[in-house]
């Protein structure tokens, strides 16, 4: 009898899903807050990775491609992300939408 495992198909699928394509979003950057200050406020956003463990890089990864995505869609083309703490574990991303 043949055992096939599943799990890493599995979570090579998963991968798939919440790794965002390309790794931005056109028309939108990113930016400091030195930067923000020449901007106009559109909107705070936020976002939850889904995502941990093994996976974690690929859910901060999705998260801020869907802020940005976020921003676009309001019309804003510069966002300012609040910084993450090195090795800390994510449970929310947020970030600030401006127009420039």
């Amino acid at each position: 009898m043949i055992r096939i495992s599943v799990l890493p198909a599995g979570l090579a699928v998963l991968a798939g899903c919440v790794t965002p394509q390309g790794g931005g979003v056109a028309g939108v950057r990113e930016i400091t807050s030195a930067q923000a200050a020449s901007c106009t406020y559109v909107m705070d956003m936020r976002a939850e990775p889904g995502v941990y463990g093994a996976l974690a890089q690929q859910g901060l990864e999705y998260a801020r491609a869907s802020l940005l995505t976020m921003a676009r869609d309001e019309g804003a083309n510069a966002v300012l992300f609040q910084p993450v703490s090195p090795g800390a574990t994510v449970t929310e991303i947020r970030g600030t939408a401006y127009r420039c």
